[in-house]
């Protein structure tokens, strides 16, 4: 009764509409303007900053890992603002500094000082990019309609390349990439930081019952008691595998399938549609958890990643590249929900901000790491196939030890983990 009468004092007189729902529709929009400017924007603008630099393509990616880096970094401080104050602060402020760093970005003369913004840059998308935005949606949606919310937020950022990477690369042959820069910042600045500023807010808190008890709080964890539990190294080393090795398919796929006799032109394409195919898997994701539960999903999106790559190391026994374009895809676009829903599902929306950004510290960093990390592997073993084996073998590991904590995770959990709000 108590959270019904919560949910019906934040409903906007209008239409009767929950206003988490507003939130959701507000975050779909920033988000979408966000990850298609600060991330998607990088390797648009790559091949102009290289000749104006007079760097190699190396050296000036390099300043991208570092703001993967520092955004992994600031995950936990990040979160466990979210949990104690809301994300309207910390996320107006992401988007003003994603602005002014989005100008400087503009006048960048040097690698020096390239690399000093993108240090800074990393900052701009721990306040603003998925883990705060996911965890001001579990807060206003706690338990019902959970998925759903996220689901609508992954499938509009989903579309975040499609719409921003052509306006950018237009933008580039129109006006130069210093002025283009600019032009986007001009966007960034009208749409997330009002948005953010005017549309966020926390929940109400609950109200006290009529006996005069004080309220019970959100059920939950905390990040301390998480990280007593199995289930939360287990999580946390499966993402970190899945991240790796998702990093590495993207940035290695086109040199590998050119090597193999496959054009550089159908090569890009595989890649793009990998990133198609997220958004299938990101619909399939709610009614397929609502049928086996969170953490089985989890593990099965694990496997299928591993499975993916498996036919990747086989590529040159293959008819076609598109079973592995299908399974690929749909497990990665799953994997992001699988991430955000299984950690409220396991340990309660609390302390979620902390405990998802204790998961995406290492992540995140092994999506900074990834890119050289293969190129490693590839060094030391000599072939991609083999690396690619290595990595389905890992993938494979770690879908075993999600669905072996399945139920001794749950049973090891501190009480009150998961529980409904």
């Amino acid at each position: 009764m108590a959270h019904a009468h919560l949910q019906g004092r934040d409903r906007l007189s209008l239409g009767r509409v929950y206003y988490g729902w507003v939130i959701v529709a507000a975050l779909s929009v920033t988000e979408t303007v966000t990850w298609g400017i600060i991330y998607y924007g990088f390797p648009v603008f790559l091949g102009p900053m290289e000749q104006d630099l007079g760097a190699s393509r190396v050296a000036v990616t390099g300043a991208f890992s570092v703001g993967m880096g520092a955004a992994a970094l600031l995950a936990i401080p990040v979160g466990r603002w979210l949990d104690r104050h809301g994300p309207r602060g910390v996320m107006t402020a992401g988007s003003c500094l994603a602005v002014l760093l989005t100008v400087l970005w503009s006048r960048v003369e040097s690698l020096p000082a390239l690399y000093a913004l993108w240090l800074l840059m990393g900052v701009a998308m721990a306040a603003t990019l998925y883990e705060p935005a996911f965890a001001a949606i579990v807060g206003w949606f706690r338990t019902r309609h959970r998925d759903r919310a996220l689901l609508t937020v992954t499938l509009a950022a989903g579309l975040a390349s499609t719409i921003f990477m052509p306006l950018e690369a237009w933008l580039l042959v129109r006006q130069g990439w210093r002025a283009a820069l600019v032009t986007l910042a001009i966007v960034l600045a009208a749409v997330t930081v009002p948005l953010h500023a005017l549309v966020l807010r926390r929940p109400r808190p609950e109200p006290a019952p009529r006996d005069g008890r004080p309220a019970a709080p959100p059920a939950g964890v905390s990040l301390a008691e998480a990280r007593r539990t199995p289930v939360f190294w287990v999580l946390t080393l499966a993402f970190v595998v899945s991240n790796f090795a998702t990093i590495s398919v993207t940035v290695h796929l086109i040199p590998y399938l050119a090597a193999r006799g496959w054009s550089v032109t159908t090569a890009a394409a595989a890649v793009g549609w990998i990133g198609a195919m997220q958004l299938p898997g990101r619909l399939c994701f709610a009614p397929v958890a609502a049928w086996v539960g969170h953490r089985w999903v989890t593990a099965a999106v694990f496997l299928a990643q591993g499975l993916a790559l498996a036919q990747l190391a086989l590529v040159a026994r293959m008819p076609s590249l598109v079973p592995m374009i299908v399974l690929l895809g749909a497990s990665n676009g799953m994997s992001t929900l699988a991430r955000a829903t299984t950690i409220a599902e396991i340990f309660g929306p609390r302390h979620y901000g902390a405990i998802a950004g204790a998961v995406a510290l290492g992540a995140n960093g092994a999506r900074a790491a990834g890119p050289v990390g293969a190129s490693l592997l590839f060094i030391g073993l000599g072939a991609y196939e083999r690396v690619f084996w290595v990595l389905a073998a890992a993938l494979a590991l770690v879908a075993a030890g999600v669905a072996a904590l399945e139920a001794r995770g749950a049973r090891e959990a501190p009480a009150g983990a998961g529980g409904p709000a």
